[in-house]
């Protein structure tokens, strides 16, 4: 199974995001033009919760008239960074619909099928994000990974939860960045002022807020 590696950082607000939109460079890498995006996440789970309980997340997200589903497991155990996050993640075709039966047929599907038993699927959390993508290349070689900068509203149900500010280097799986030269790239992000190094998602973002309201 294929597994996401990326950087992650959160700001307190925009600022540092501006910064990195309008910067030519983040340390040993060269950032690409920007590109400007809206995305809405909607994060799925049966009634009982039982993709919560296996440690798996189920995300529904639309982007420029394209529905894609990503399920996305539990870390890799071991001491890593705050910054560094790995897990397994697996992507297919989807539709607007909460109906996995009327989904194209993929990977994704068929463990996501497994891991909700075949129950019916609620939406738990909403993410509407803005987001800025440059393309990241080291010395004169092709990209290595995305930055991306979000600029994020949660919500569950009709419960507004406020706004993230979030900060991600997604490394192309094709690529061969290594992590001597991804901790570099990290440490480059760290200097940004206003950025700290963040451990959650944002989906465990979202579920700490709501919960601080029950």
């Amino acid at each position: 199974m294929p597994i996401e590696v990326e950087a992650r950082f959160r700001a307190d607000d925009a600022l540092p995001l501006e910064a990195l939109a309008a910067t030519p460079r983040l340390g040993p890498g060269t950032l690409g033009p920007a590109r400007t995006v809206d995305e809405t996440d909607r994060y799925l789970d049966t009634e009982d919760g039982r993709l919560a309980t296996a440690l798996w997340a189920c995300r529904l997200r639309s982007r420029e008239g394209l529905t894609r589903i990503s399920l996305k497991g539990p870390p890799r155990a071991g001491a890593t960074p705050a910054w560094l996050h790995r897990r397994p993640e697996v992507e297919g075709p989807a539709t607007d619909e909460i109906a996995p039966a009327s989904w194209p047929a993929s990977e994704a599907l068929e463990l996501l099928q497994t891991l909700s038993g075949g129950r019916a699927l609620v939406e738990r959390l909403r993410v509407r994000q803005r987001r800025t993508e440059r393309p990241v290349a080291l010395d004169e070689g092709p990209p290595i990974g995305t930055l991306t900068l979000d600029n994020v509203r949660l919500a569950a149900g009709d419960i507004d939860l406020g706004e993230l500010f979030v900060v991600e280097l997604e490394v192309d799986p094709a690529s061969a960045l290594d992590d001597v030269e991804l901790a570099d790239l990290a440490g480059a992000l760290a200097t940004v002022p206003g950025l700290v190094a963040e451990p959650c998602t944002k989906l465990e973002r979202a579920m700490h807020r709501l919960r601080g309201r029950e």
